[in-house]
Order: structure tokens, then C-alpha cells, then sequence
């Protein structure tokens, strides 16, 4: 885990490799603190996202699925941005057999959870793999740095296109998402030149 201290000193961005977000993710408490994992750092949501998703908001487009985020992050001051977040099937089947079996209805929240709470969900799955593994870092874990995954995981890992991964994430602009990806290390830089064939 590459862990920087943010700006104003009383905060960190921490950048999980996959195998920490797995061990992240099997460590959750409840079927439902893994779906809040889940909808961070493999659908992009930000934790006052989290809580607005119910089953009515899951459609496809062409065979497809998507997540409808009503309200997403405002930066122009009128209000929440919608966007269709891509939704991964492992993702949909778990979100909507969590919602059959706790009975709760098409338009009613999947997480009923304030987005302090679900911040509080990740913070504390996050401790308790650093208790198992003895580790203290897992305490600067924090909801945003499964966004953060996530621009990592398309950007990087999966080499997707900027703009494809800024409409999906809720991101205005380069300059948004930029803070999300991690300066390379020497090993990125020279696989990247291994694979461009220079």
C-alpha cells in the first residue's frame, strides 16, 4: 500500500493494490459492509453515493449493466450530477439478491445507512485487517481511497480511456481525476516501455 499525507496533514490517500482491496473486501463484517465496499471500489461510488442506490436504479443499456446515480458530486452549485455508473455483473447479482433477501423495495435504499456511517463501515473493516495482520497503516484507510482503487484499477491496471472512466466515475475533467492515480514506479515505467516495444 502506497499511503501520501493529504494537504491538510490530518488525512491520507492510500492507493491498495488488488490483493489488499480483496483482503479489504473479504474482511467486512456483513453481506452488507461488503456490497458498501464493493459499490466504492468496483462501481465508483463515493459514500454519499452509497446510499441513494435501490434496485429501481439498475438498467441495462444493450444487454448491459448500469447503476443510475441520481445525485452525484455537484462542482457548478446546481445541484447533484446524475451519471450511469457501469455496474459489474458480479456486482448487480449481489446488489439485487441482498435487496430480495432483506425484502427491500424498488425504490427504497439498498444501504439504508448515512454517508458518515458507511465511511465508518470502511474505516472499521479497514482496522480490523490491520489488527489481523498487525499492520497499522489499514488505519488510514478510508471510504475515498476505494474511489481512488478504482480510477486506479481502470486507468492503470486496466488501461481504459480517460474519458470513458471520467463519465462513468462522476469526474469533470482531467484535472479531477488526476489526484486519483499515484506517481509510477520504476518498474511501471520501465514494463510500459517493455510493452510500448521501445
Amino acid at each position: 500500500m502506497r499511503i501520501e499525507r493529504n494537504e491538510n496533514h490530518h488525512s491520507y490517500r492510500c492507493w491498495l493494490t488488488p490483493a489488499e482491496y480483496e483482503r479489504l473486501e473479504a474482511a467486512a463484517s456483513s453481506y452488507r459492509d461488503a456490497l458498501i465496499i464493493r459499490l466504492g471500489g468496483e462501481v465508483g461510488l463515493r459514500s454519499f453515493e452509497i446510499p441513494q442506490v435501490r434496485p429501481a436504479d439498475v438498467h441495462h443499456v444493450d444487454g448491459v449493466a448500469r447503476l443510475r446515480v441520481r445525485e452525484g458530486k455537484d462542482t457548478t452549485g446546481s445541484g447533484g450530477k446524475p451519471r450511469d455508473a457501469y455496474l459489474p455483473d458480479s456486482v448487480e447479482s449481489d446488489l439485487l439478491r441482498y435487496a430480495n433477501v432483506e425484502g427491500i423495495e424498488r425504490d427504497e435504499s439498498i444501504v439504508d445507512l448515512t454517508p458518515r456511517s458507511v465511511q465508518r463501515v470502511v474505516s472499521r473493516t479497514a482496522e480490523r485487517v490491520g489488527d489481523e495482520i498487525g499492520d497499522e497503516d489499514w488505519q488510514k484507510v478510508s471510504s475515498h481511497d476505494l474511489r481512488r482503487y478504482y480510477a486506479q484499477t481502470l486507468l492503470v491496471r486496466k488501461s481504459m480511456n480517460p474519458r470513458v472512466v471520467m463519465d462513468v466515475g462522476g469526474w469533470s475533467s482531467f484535472s479531477a481525476i488526476e489526484p486519483y492515480l499515484n506517481a509510477p514506479t520504476d518498474e511501471v515505467i520501465n514494463e510500459e516501455f517493455a510493452e510500448a516495444g521501445l
